[in-house]
């Protein structure tokens, strides 16, 4: 009986390491889910394909994407407050360019993420 009460209490234990793990990660990198999510959406990603080339304005990227210009300056916000895009008036115009040290950090995480990815079966957590 008593070496599956130590079974039971060294779970637990991995589990709420685990969780604090999760939790701790978040509180390090509160931009990670918000980069993510901005890129996620297909046509954000395109902008975002096109704006690593070259600096450019509302109309440049209505007529590239072949969309409706509320709809490329709502995900243009979106990508702005996500922190992935900044903008600059030149003249009449706004220009909008790719912060590539956000491109980078959030690279740099994914890479982590991978090298810490283990294979099938390496580090298996006990079922219940």
């Amino acid at each position: 009986m008593t070496v599956d009460t130590e079974v039971v209490e060294t779970e637990a234990v991995e589990s709420e390491a685990v969780e604090t793990d999760a939790v701790e990660t978040e509180a390090v990198e509160p931009g990670v889910t918000e980069v993510a999510r901005a890129l996620a959406e297909p046509l954000r990603w395109r902008i975002v394909h096109l704006l690593a080339a070259q600096d450019l304005c509302v109309c440049h990227l209505v007529e590239e994407l072949e969309v409706a210009q509320p709809l490329v300056s709502h995900h243009l916000r979106v990508l702005r407050n996500a922190g992935l895009v900044e903008s600059e008036r030149y003249r009449y115009w706004t220009y909008y360019r790719l912060r590539p040290d956000v491109v980078s950090a959030l690279g740099s995480r994914l890479c982590q993420l991978a090298d810490g990815a283990h294979s099938a079966g390496d580090r298996r957590r006990p079922c219940c």
